[in-house]
């Protein structure tokens, strides 16, 4: 039951994005209006999944989980019938702060059930299969729904499902705690909500005001002021939101770094997939959904395979290998054109899928296992919000390298090229970053030697 709450919030991301060309068409928005409808729900997860994280650590998993549930299922219906951008916008945040609640609670939920180093790392490899799933049955599922329906449909799904959910979890889920969870952080709540939030508008209206407006110019330098305050808020704290003794285990610290890059990567191009299937190549959105497969039934083949192969082999060695491999699949998505045959594109597609796949699950097992099994909620809070702001970052980033380069006078596809090369060497410097200081232990190990008993000197 916890893996269910992450296939809906993961189908939920994968649906939208094939049903993007038809919000921008029947909503008369531009891309800019596009990202936002991304992410106002990434942004919220995001800012809010730290808080999320000690919620459930300090009012019980389950409570969390199940109350993201119903948050997230009313907020669909929200966007379901929302009768304007504004009210769609609206209803994603609500469904960003219903996901902020089950994601970290789905996985400290399954962290909880297998204490086992060993064992809990090949569980979590089973819980991103399961929610590879969500993401192989999003494209298709989302095609058949807008081509019969409309955008509408795809929201409408969730209620199903998370009725289902309710009903089979409430007897089935075992809560779970930590009795010594910190006190709620309100002050870090606030300024990470204000810092992630400055950035995140900046860099999605910079290109619509202008890159040297004052206004996004203050928003660049409140979202710097404001991360800076958090920084210094959380270090003094008795009991920060974020507690800075966490990175001080290259294990942890490196594996968030390499998961914010996975985000800003995998769904910086995302965002594109379906817009270059219908805009660029003419296609319908059901042929969108069916052409965007691929990455997502690579993530849902190899992801099962990723824990057990870093079990064996290392953090270091299965990580690094997969952002080399999803590095190469985007860089080759650079150079596909309007005019290029499906045949020489779905590959392209299935090597990213799996590349990322291959990094994410152990770079999720590195996180936890780098921080005591009674911070687990918290642990998995933090990784889920590396991936998250990384996630935010990307679609900004990137759909600011896409409209410069039509203000410029380039074409659309032009833009995407450039995006998904960025996004490709991206990955790759991150690679490298994970190739020089991912610690070599397997997961199986340790992360944070115990202290050794004191030999007792004899009398």
């Amino acid at each position: 039951m916890s893996c269910v709450g992450q296939f809906m919030v993961l189908l939920d991301s994968t649906i939208v994005g094939v049903a993007l060309p038809d919000m921008g068409q029947r909503l008369h928005t531009g891309l800019s209006g596009l990202q936002w409808i991304v992410d106002a729900y990434v942004l919220l997860v995001a800012m809010l999944l730290l808080t999320g994280g000690v919620f459930a650590d300090r009012f019980g998993r389950k409570r969390v989980y199940l109350s993201g549930t119903v948050v997230f299922t009313l907020a669909s219906l929200v966007c379901a019938v929302a009768p304007s951008l504004g009210w769609l916008v609206l209803g994603r945040v609500l469904q960003g702060i219903g996901a902020a609640a089950m994601s970290p609670g789905s996985l400290a939920l399954l962290a909880d059930a297998y204490p086992a180093p060993r064992e809990r790392v090949k569980a979590i490899g089973l819980w991103a299969g399961i929610s590879g799933i969500g993401l192989a049955a999003g494209p298709l599922a989302g095609g058949l729904l807008v081509e019969a329906f409309d955008w509408r449909a795809i929201f409408l799904v969730n209620l199903p499902i998370g009725a289902a959910l309710l009903l089979a979890a409430l007897p089935t889920l075992t809560e779970s705690r930590n009795p010594d969870a910190p006190a709620i952080d309100v002050p870090g709540t606030v300024l990470s909500i204000l810092g992630v939030g400055a950035l995140t508008y900046g860099l999605i209206e910079g290109g619509a005001e202008g890159w040297t407006s004052p206004v996004i110019l203050a928003c660049f330098a409140a979202a710097l002021v404001v991360t800076a305050a958090f920084i210094a808020v959380e270090g003094h704290r008795n009991a920060p939101m974020m507690p800075l003794r966490l990175f001080r285990n290259r294990l942890f610290t490196v594996s968030n770094a390499a998961m914010l890059m996975v985000g800003f990567s995998l769904m910086g191009s995302v965002f594109f997939f379906s817009q270059f299937f219908v805009v660029v190549q003419g296609g319908s959105i059901l042929g969108s959904g069916l052409k965007t497969l691929p990455i997502s039934l690579g993530m849902a083949l190899v992801s099962p395979f990723a824990g057990r192969l870093a079990a064996r082999y290392g953090f270091r060695a299965v990580v690094t290998t997969g952002l080399v491999v999803a590095g190469a699949g985007l860089l080759a998505l650079g150079f596909v054109h309007a005019d290029t045959p499906y045949g020489n594109t779905w590959w392209r597609l299935a090597v990213s899928g799996a590349g990322f796949a291959l990094a994410m699950s152990p770079l999720t097992g590195a996180a936890i296992q780098g921080v005591g099994p009674r911070e687990g909620g918290l642990a998995s809070g933090i990784s889920s919000t590396a991936r998250q702001i990384g996630a935010v970052l990307g679609v900004a980033v990137l759909g600011a390298i896409v409209l410069g380069r039509q203000s410029r006078g380039a074409s659309f596809e032009a833009g995407l090229d450039s995006a998904f090369i960025t996004a490709g060497v991206a990955t790759w410097v991150t690679a490298v970053f994970t190739g020089l200081w991912l610690v070599k232990s397997p997961p199986g190990q340790t992360a944070v030697p115990e202290p050794r008993p004191r030999a007792r000197t004899p009398k």
